[in-house]
């Protein structure tokens, strides 16, 4: 039960703490208590009848990696200034759109770790996401965008995110400080739109785009 969480997940505790919710969640759906088996006991943080989301425990639980947080210090130039304006971004809460763009091996995914690092070392929520598997493999926590955000495969113009606004996810991307969107190129219009409907209306600030977040896309469309 454990094999996905470790993954995403480089904390031994953490990962034994997502596994026992899982297991008390079972045990409840069927009139039992966990407490009577002889199991670790739950830690109250994060006890689901404290109601916290799973999706927020989850990305909650992802701890900066040292090499990582420092990776912010050795950004060339243009790395830098472009890290330095997403976290302005990110600190006015008020919300802002980027794309970096560049061909493979243009370190992309260098200033994506320095940017996750920073925020996660900061106690936030920062959800990074990918178009193909690929990318979803390389970086620490990363997952694809349709399981992610529960967008549907074969999606119209005007759509929305498959997500309830009293969803887990509704409130994860609410709690989110900073979402980061690679190989954007790849993926449909439909798809990027259905988003912004969505945070649009969990937000609440339709004349925001992405309802006031920062979102950073990523890739190349060389």
């Amino acid at each position: 039960m454990s094999e996905d969480y470790k993954r995403n997940n480089q904390s031994t505790l953490m990962v034994e703490q997502m596994v026992l919710m899982d297991i008390q969640k079972l045990l409840q759906s069927r009139q039992k208590d966990i407490k009577i088996y002889p199991l670790p006991d739950i830690d109250d943080t994060y006890d689901a009848s404290h109601d916290i989301p799973r999706e927020i425990f989850e990305e909650a639980s992802i701890e900066a990696n040292e090499d990582d947080v420092a990776l912010s210090d050795t950004l060339i130039e243009e790395q830098r200034a472009t890290y330095d304006e997403i976290m302005s971004s990110v600190d006015t809460k008020d919300g802002g759109l980027f794309f970096v763009d560049g061909p493979g091996r243009n370190r992309k995914t260098y200033l994506y770790r320095a940017l996750l690092a920073t925020i996660h070392s900061q106690k936030k929520i920062a959800m990074a996401i990918a178009t193909s598997g690929v990318v979803v493999s390389i970086m620490c926590g990363c997952r694809t965008t349709h399981l992610c955000f529960k967008i549907l495969l074969t999606i119209d113009n005007g759509a929305f995110c498959t997500f309830t606004k009293q969803s887990g996810t509704a409130k994860l991307l609410r709690e989110s400080s900073l979402i980061i969107w690679d190989e954007a190129s790849m993926t449909k219009r439909q798809s990027i739109e259905a988003l912004d409907n969505s945070l649009h209306d969990i937000m609440d600030r339709p004349k925001l785009s992405f309802g006031g977040k920062t979102v950073v896309f990523g890739g190349d469309f060389r």
